[in-house]
């Protein structure tokens, strides 16, 4: 029987996900198709029951819905407990249960390239919703200490203290206070906007050397500015496409049990560019 799976969300006709996953079903020879589905903001309640009436097997959440989902959830993982969104559900015979896979799928490339994350420094530009799923994985790391920087400094203010409540040490900051930072990062994650558009790097060169890791999650461009500051720096290089892989793992495991195909889904996204 032909199992259905989707991507929610407004808007949705950029999304790679369906490419992504249409290749892991290919590879494996499963009857299994995904969509994207375009729900508008305030339609959520009327999509779920149009995507119920088709049996939909599962389907991930994007923009606006990532924390409105939560009310129709019939129980949520821990993740989602923890970063407050959720990104991909399971229909378990009627009943819909919630994980965020946002902060495995940020993991999953550091684990792949086998970096220690355990008392390393970390700079996170960006204080939204991507980057408290990135803080309660560098908790769950045991990393020492975060700084944040935002262009609305109270925005880092509110991540700093989400970090501080789970245990992870942080320090917010702007953006013009980079100029006075010293260059002991292990680790640069770019979990902003910035890049989407082309715009250019705001982050110090002089922070970024070989001993530290450069990790951009925009994804489109593949190079961004940010990108390609790190490669002339020689840092260590996480490009925005590895995480949205590693989310897109995270979700087939979930909906179908069995390991998903690693290299037809990098293929897949490589090709989608």
């Amino acid at each position: 029987m032909l199992k259905t799976f989707a991507v929610i969300g407004d808007p949705i006709d950029h999304s790679l996900s369906p490419t992504i996953h249409n290749a892991a079903y290919r590879e494996l020879e499963m009857e299994c198709t995904y969509i994207a589905y375009r729900v508008a903001q305030g339609e959520l309640a009327t999509g779920i029951e149009s995507l119920k009436k088709i049996n939909i097997a599962g389907f991930n959440v994007t923009i606006p819905h990532k924390i409105e989902m939560m009310r129709y959830l019939d129980n949520l993982d821990d993740n989602c407990k923890k970063i407050g969104a959720v990104n991909t559900v399971l229909n378990d015979d009627g009943i819909l249960r919630g994980f965020n896979t946002d902060m495995d799928g940020f993991l999953e490339p550091i684990k792949r390239k086998e970096i220690e994350m355990k008392n390393s420094r970390i700079l996170i530009l960006g204080a939204g919703g991507a980057a408290r799923a990135i803080i309660a994985g560098f908790q769950k790391e045991n990393a020492k200490e975060i700084t944040i920087v935002n262009r609305t400094k109270s925005k880092g203010d509110e991540l700093s203290e989400f970090s501080n409540r789970m245990g992870l040490s942080s320090v917010s900051s702007s953006i013009k206070d980079m100029e006075d930072f010293d260059s002991q990062f292990d680790m640069i994650v770019n979990a902003s906007s910035l890049g989407l558009k082309g715009e250019k790097n705001i982050i110090p060169s002089r922070l970024f050397d070989e001993q530290t890791t450069v990790y951009d999650i925009v994804y489109k461009p593949i190079k961004t500015d940010l990108i390609n500051t790190a490669k002339e720096r020689k840092s260590r290089i996480i490009f925005g496409y590895e995480m949205l892989l590693g989310q897109a793992i995270r979700s087939f495991e979930i909906w179908l049990d069995r390991q998903a195909p690693y290299d037809a889904m990098k293929r897949a996204i490589l090709g989608g560019f």
